[in-house]
């Protein structure tokens, strides 16, 4: 068990706040007038997936949380409920609600390795890849001319999802997004 300084707590850190595990989703370190450094932060609960906004002060220390990972397997979602396996061991499989999933769960491809995040012996989520490619499965026509929008359209991916992309990307083309964001980036072929 480590203790951070309160200007050591900073982004992508996890730490344990009145016992739960939680994400420095964003942090800014300031000083108001003559007082002392703050350390202002926005935490994202890994249980529940709220997130809150925290201060931290010159005098307090922080417990980083200890998290373990385990590479799991996505195999399919029905229903709401995503199935996943060890890869080792495919007769152990496991389900997981969406809300344990999360957002990031909409741009999975079967048989996609993940992490599972493990806090205290329980599973608590999942860490995606931040970048995946996936090929556009259904797009509607560009218009010439029709830039009015600032030249984006809606299209489906193969896993369901739909995102904005330039006009310029058609049905079969596979492009790369970032599943953080949920934004397009670049498109990677045919």
């Amino acid at each position: 068990m480590s203790l951070l300084e309160y200007n050591e707590i900073t982004e992508k850190k996890f730490i344990v706040l009145e016992g739960a595990p939680y994400e420095v989703v964003s942090c800014h370190i300031f000083r108001k007038q003559q007082r002392k450094p703050v350390n202002a932060t926005k935490l994202k609960n890994l249980i529940t997936g709220k997130v809150t906004e925290y201060s931290f002060h010159v005098s307090e220390k922080i417990e980083e949380a200890e998290l373990t990972t385990h590479e799991v397997k996505y195999l399919y979602n029905n229903r709401g409920e995503w199935w996943f396996t060890d890869p080792e061991d495919p007769s152990k499989r496991f389900k997981a609600t969406q809300e344990e999933v999360g957002e990031q769960g909409k741009f999975l491809k079967p048989n996609t390795m993940v992490e599972q995040l493990i806090f205290k012996d329980n599973p608590i989520g999942f860490k995606f890849p931040i970048l995946a490619e996936l090929k556009v499965t259904d797009a509607p026509p560009s218009i010439k001319g029709d830039t009015a929008t600032g030249g984006q359209k809606v299209v489906t991916l193969e896993t369901g999802a739909t995102i904005n992309v330039p006009l310029f990307v058609n049905e079969g083309d596979i492009i790369r997004i970032n599943t953080e964001t949920a934004e397009y980036r670049e498109r990677v072929g045919k």
